[in-house]
């Protein structure tokens, strides 16, 4: 029996991951929106048969099982925390702030038989499973570097918003770095130790007929990790380039690496002179995180499907997940980068599940 599914924002992610849960046969029984009226839009466009722009409504829905929070990140935790709470099994965008990860994080231990997981559709991508995989068969001997590329276009929407804003957990490292930060520790099995961090906004206003705004949020991050084992990161993400995307993962040992390109995975051992093709590319020529996210679904699928309880679930099908637990790790490593950019230090990475100064680690502007 599949869960009923309330789902929380009207953004792209919102826009794409209903569709992929009533393919499966998810009935997507609610959508909560900030406004009515964008509520009863999507709610029309995706065949959703309640909308609300009031959170408690999709939560006390009797229909709702399974609540899926993708909204700005200052509503997260809340709702996460709601959620848990009244029994329904989340999953759920990053935090915005260390605190919030500490919150949701003792929502998810007090509550261990409700799913609490975050949405990195990228542990899913069949390139990183088989990634993971090959790793430990050896293939690149000791693991000694990850390195990590993506570059895109302006993160920024045409009308003003959270992503613009800093402190409301705009801008790619946030929103982007998050993502691979969560991967390189879930690829090597490792945590970052220290962290080392530039931050840029290139872009620093925006805006169209609505007047122009200021931008907070970066749009340019370089940074470094030092991980468990030795094992040395370096991880550049530049929105400010025209063109297609380009998302890469290297991952560098003794005797070979093996890199992922978008959603082909490549592998050259030391011995040979050619890179070997692991992995096609997917018919539908989708990018990484949309056929994570199909992947993703068809866990979530499994999770549900066998159960006698539309609560209940399986955790071997989405084993691969992020926890609320890894969460407080990238939320943990975010600010520390941060700490970085200001200081121009190394920063340690420690974590401690208390509650922080949310804004102790907010980065000044530079010019």
């Amino acid at each position: 029996m599949l869960p009923g599914v309330g789902v929380f924002g009207t953004g792209r992610t919102v826009r794409a991951l209903v569709p992929l849960l009533q393919k499966e046969g998810f009935p997507v029984q609610a959508v909560w929106g900030r406004t009515r009226e964008e509520a009863e839009c999507l709610a029309n466009e995706l065949d959703i048969p309640f909308s609300t722009s009031q959170s408690d409504d999709v939560l006390l829905h009797p229909e709702v099982h399974l609540v899926c929070i993708l909204t700005p990140p200052p509503h997260t935790r809340q709702i996460a925390v709601k959620a848990l709470g009244i029994g329904k099994n989340v999953i759920s965008g990053q935090a915005a702030t260390l605190t919030d990860a500490c919150k949701m994080l003792t929502a998810a231990r007090y509550y261990p038989q409700l799913m609490s997981i975050i949405n990195n559709a990228l542990r899913f991508l069949p390139a990183f499973i088989l990634m993971k995989r090959l790793l430990g068969e050896g293939y690149c001997g000791t693991l000694q570097v990850c390195e990590a590329r993506v570059y895109g276009g302006s993160l920024l929407s045409q009308s003003y918003g959270w992503a613009w804003e800093e402190l409301m957990g705009g801008g790619g490292l946030h929103t982007i770095g998050s993502c691979i930060i969560d991967l390189l520790s879930h690829m090597t099995g490792e945590r970052a130790v220290r962290a080392h961090g530039m931050l840029r906004t290139f872009v620093r206003q925006g805006g169209t007929g609505g007047g122009i705004r200021s931008v907070t949020a970066d749009d340019y991050a370089c940074f470094q990790l030092l991980m468990g084992g030795g094992i040395v990161c370096s991880v550049t993400l530049n929105f400010n380039l025209p063109g297609a995307d380009l998302h890469e993962v290297m991952l560098v040992g003794s005797s070979g690496r093996i890199v992922a390109r978008g959603t082909e995975l490549y592998g050259q051992r030391n011995t040979v002179h050619h890179e070997e093709l692991l992995l096609s590319n997917s018919p539908s020529g989708a990018g990484p995180a949309v056929m994570g996210m199909i992947a993703m679904v068809t866990q979530l699928r499994m999770s549900f499907q066998a159960q006698d309880d539309r609560r209940s679930w399986a955790r071997h099908p989405v084993s691969m997940a992020a926890t609320f637990e890894d969460g407080l790790y990238v939320q943990t490593v975010v600010d520390a980068i941060k700490r970085s950019n200001r200081t121009g230090e190394w920063e340690a990475v420690e974590v401690r599940n208390h509650d922080v100064d949310p804004n102790q680690n907010h980065r000044t502007p530079t010019n």
